[in-house]
């Protein structure tokens, strides 16, 4: 068994060693893009483990017999993973800006952001009202990438086992999970606040500050649960 920690911030200036262009494009306020970076998670933990199972020759349990054929050299790999959220700005309509090719930021007028932690439509992540669209020529109050978005917590499982054929060949069979829960992992909400309404006191936000989708772990852009069964055969 083992495992790793991270404690982390990267900071940088969003050109295109990130995801993102330049926010800003005006030399003058050129220094609004050193931002955290888009991919920092400030803690990632990983725990992992190959289990020998004590069953079969040489072990306590089943060491004979019928049943120790069958429970002889099975393998439990798994490999636990917890990280904090991912930054993300919430942003305005930049009509008002009038800065080409420059992202405009949302005014925060409450002092403090209540993250709610909802997911789904119509449901909130984070508190809307904490915000407001910008309507001057003038970049609003919210810092960029000011909020993160739900963590993941992942969980893959892996059963294996070797069978000697010969003294020069050796079947290995797989059977891995990925996701092995089906967990969730969910991604980061709508930050557009001027696709917000409130109307005569009701507030519709329309996307905004709602999580209506997953991230995925680089699998081939899917999220739940995968199994993959395979054979090696090694001499």
């Amino acid at each position: 068994m083992e495992a790793s920690y991270t404690w982390s911030k990267v900071i940088g200036y969003a050109i295109n060693s990130d995801s993102n262009p330049n926010f800003v494009q005006a030399l003058p306020y050129y220094r609004m893009n050193r931002v955290v970076a888009d991919y920092d998670r400030t803690h990632m933990f990983h725990v992992s483990n190959i289990w020998d199972l004590p069953f079969g020759r040489g072990h306590r349990l089943a060491a004979s017999g019928a049943l120790s054929n069958l429970a002889s050299g099975w393998q439990i790999t798994q490999l636990w993973s917890f990280y904090t959220g991912t930054p993300f700005t919430v942003t305005s309509s930049g009509t008002s800006l009038n800065l080409p090719n420059s992202s405009q930021r949302a005014d925060q007028i409450k002092p403090q952001v209540q993250i709610l932690g909802n997911a789904g439509r119509n449901m909130w992540y984070f508190d809307p009202l904490a915000f407001a669209p910008v309507t001057d020529p003038r970049f609003g109050t919210a810092g960029y990438r000011s909020l993160r978005g739900p963590g993941i917590v992942n969980w893959d499982f892996g059963l294996m086992r070797s069978f000697r054929m010969s003294e020069r060949f050796q079947l290995q069979f797989r059977a891995e999970a990925f996701n092995f829960s089906n967990t969730p992992h969910f991604a980061n909400p709508g930050g557009n606040v001027s696709n917000m309404d409130v109307t005569g006191g009701v507030v519709k936000t329309n996307g905004f500050s709602e999580i209506t989708g997953v991230t995925n772990l680089a699998r081939d852009g899917i999220d739940e649960r995968q199994f993959r069964l395979g054979l090696k055969l090694r001499f």
